[in-house]
């Protein structure tokens, strides 16, 4: 057995589980700094208990996938208030906020200073504020990650603050808080869990640990998304909201893969959707991923059992398992990648950017420019 380390935060996971957020929240101080979608009613009710226990909550509203400019302004009105602890509630565009306010009210630096890629990459210079993630949609596992995405509209990039110390205080999963999700919220993001949890089991960077994760999660992601799909199903969303809690784990251990290398470059260039760039390229990057592939018998099998658990749960034989699912996002109503990608794009580009990203170090086979090139061609194209 590989030597293998693992990183997460504490957790709590399971429906009525975040009856118990106001009073670990408020173990943390009574200033608390609240990041939170608009549309949970429970989060309502959490701010008014929070005020019964003595805390005062600041409470900001995240809008959309956070920017520099956003979490710029978002430190300024933090900074002021000198929180104890930071609260983020929402979506994985809300948790990536929290989180990454949660690094910068302490730092001293500008932002760019701690960017990798395009800023500097520089380690924080303080520990973060205690961080507390509560998820209301299931896709992103940001809960349980090391790093938060931020977009840089100079660079058209999207791109990670990222530091062992950014684990959240406290991982709250309920997946109740996700119950009547909109159909096209669950389908995009639910796209993103499955992709985060079928990346990291075919990463060069797997472990026997995440290894086990992953192989309960994927079929259990897809049968879930599956009957989500068909109707409302509080199984089917406990189920989803595991998946994507597991792909969070996996990812921050073992890496992703091509289909995020290409994620942070489109969705940075464009404010294209993650969920969906992830739902239309994650076949065609598994099958250049196995066209590619060394003859060795442990890589091969991975995809073998990639193509059956997709088959169990979308129909149709193995074989075809990778055109099966990419026929029923279709059906689902995804949008073609066509609709994702303005008509000049420049695909070369793209991938010569891909290429250069911290998700494509983690892919199973080093995939040179034209072949990236060449899956975007054929995803247009199909």
């Amino acid at each position: 057995m590989k030597p293998f380390s693992l990183q997460a935060p504490r957790i709590v996971f399971g429906r009525g589980a975040a009856a118990s957020l106001p009073k670990e929240v408020a173990r943390h101080g009574s200033r608390v700094l609240l990041v939170r979608g608009r549309s949970v009613a429970f989060v309502d009710t959490t701010v008014t208990q929070l005020q019964a226990l003595g805390c005062t909550v600041t409470t900001l509203f995240g809008a959309g996938e956070p920017d520099i400019p956003q979490l710029e302004t978002a430190l300024t009105t933090a900074r002021a208030v000198q929180p104890n602890c930071v609260l983020a509630m929402g979506g994985g565009a809300v948790i990536d906020l929290g989180k990454a306010l949660a690094a910068l009210i302490p730092a001293p630096r500008d932002p760019m200073a701690y960017l990798e890629i395009v800023g500097q990459g520089l380690p924080l210079d303080a520990p973060p504020l205690p961080f507390i993630a509560c998820p209301t949609t299931a896709g992103t596992g940001s809960e349980a990650t090391k790093n938060a995405v931020i977009g840089v509209p100079s660079h058209q990039r999207k791109v990670s603050l990222r530091d062992d110390r950014m684990l959240a205080s406290l991982a709250l999963v309920d997946p109740a808080l996700t119950d009547h999700c909109p159909r096209g919220v669950t389908l995009a993001s639910g796209l993103d869990a499955i992709t985060q949890v079928i990346e990291p089991y075919l990463s060069a960077r797997a472990t026997q640990f995440t290894d086990t994760l992953c192989r309960d999660a994927i079929p259990r992601g897809l049968n879930a998304l599956a009957h989500l799909m068909q109707g409302e199903d509080a199984n089917a969303r406990d189920d989803l909201a595991y998946t994507s809690l597991t792909g969070g784990i996996a990812l921050a251990n073992a890496g992703l893969g091509a289909v995020h290398g290409f994620a942070g470059v489109i969705g940075g260039r464009y404010g294209t959707a993650h969920g969906a760039i992830c739902g239309r390229l994650l076949a065609p990057v598994l099958r250049m991923n196995e066209r590619v592939l060394p003859d060795q018998g442990l890589k091969i099998a991975r995809y073998q059992e990639v193509r059956r658990w997709l088959a169990d749960a979308l129909g149709g034989a193995p074989d075809s398992a990778f055109r099966r699912f990419e026929d029923w996002v279709d059906a689902q109503g995804l949008p073609p990648l066509s609709d994702l990608l303005p008509p000049d794009a420049d695909l070369t580009d793209i991938a010569t950017e891909a290429r250069a990203s911290s998700s494509m170090k983690a892919n199973p086979v080093t995939l040179e420019t034209h072949q990236l090139v060449q899956i975007l061609w054929e995803t247009l194209h199909r």
